[in-house]
């Protein structure tokens, strides 16, 4: 790969992370084009190109904490406060068996909001503190459940870098429902009846999003809006589970060729430029 690849690649990635048209896509489709005029980069569907499209995700994650530095950071610091307060009632009581009733009790406070309450303990005001905590522990299962659709299924959504017509067709998917959600008219839902039921769903779109073509923001945007969740939670919400899909990916395909011992041909240099232009278009 060469510096102006690495560098066109970058700026694709840049400007199609924050639109939910599918980034992968367009990145495969651009390097289809680029070996098709003579270029030397090896397929799309091989593990190098696979982990430089990962490399640049990363990028473009570096240029959303850049940019809201001051949001995440709260909401770091609200996680932990919300932390602080639920771990007292977890290990107040003297029994054991009081220990494991409070913790069943205040694990479905905060999973289930809109459940009828079992106990006086829990009044609104405590289940309106628990937001950010609740939150956290969802998002993590809209990821597991995406992991739990995309592993297995991972050689064969990776066979679709290698055929363009196909990510036409799945492109095609990804309008079809970005006009559906159009159509849709407003929602009810907001972040506080957000449940394992409403994860679970759009955990499972993202999972689906791992075929080139199918938008990761669009699809899990779309399957919010299929659960009833608002448009403003269903964008924010999306971009909150990008951090640690992304992240967890790289991961896995950087183990898999350390694995492997796959010989990776494009260098160190191709994949910094790469990564710091996507960083540097992004924000």
């Amino acid at each position: 790969m060469s510096l102006f690849e690495a560098i066109l690649l970058g700026i694709i990635q840049g400007i199609f992370m924050f639109f939910p048209v599918s980034s992968t896509s367009h990145l495969v489709l651009t390097q289809h084009w680029l070996i098709q005029r003579g270029s030397n980069l090896p397929p799309p569907e091989s593990p190098d190109l696979i982990l430089f499209d990962l490399i640049v995700h990363v990028g473009t994650l570096v240029s959303i904490v850049v940019v809201f530095r001051r949001s995440l950071s709260r909401l770091r610091v609200k996680i932990w406060q919300d932390f602080r307060k639920i771990a007292p009632e977890l290990g107040s009581s003297r029994t054991e068996h009081l220990k494991l009733r409070l913790s069943a009790l205040s694990t479905r406070s905060l999973l289930f909001p809109d459940r009828k309450r079992e106990s006086d303990r829990e009044t609104p005001r405590q289940s309106r503190d628990r937001l950010y905590l609740r939150l956290a522990i969802l998002g993590m299962f809209s990821v597991f459940v995406t992991g739990v659709v995309g592993l297995p299924m991972k050689k064969i959504f990776e066979q679709v870098f290698a055929h363009p017509t196909a990510i036409c067709f799945t492109l095609t998917i990804t309008g079809i429902l970005l006009w559906w959600t159009d159509t849709k008219l407003r929602q009810p839902r907001g972040l506080r009846a957000l449940t394992p039921w409403v994860a679970g769903v759009i955990g499972l779109g993202q999972g689906l999003s791992l075929i080139p073509g199918l938008s990761r923001s669009g699809m899990t945007i779309s399957f919010s809006l299929f659960t009833g969740l608002k448009r403003q939670w269903a964008a924010e919400y999306s971009f909150f589970i990008a951090f640690p899909t992304i992240l967890g990916a790289t991961l896995l395909q950087l183990l898999e060729i350390v694995k492997t011992d796959y010989p990776i041909s494009l260098g160190i240099l191709p994949l910094s430029v790469g990564f710091i232009v996507a960083a540097g278009v992004g924000i």
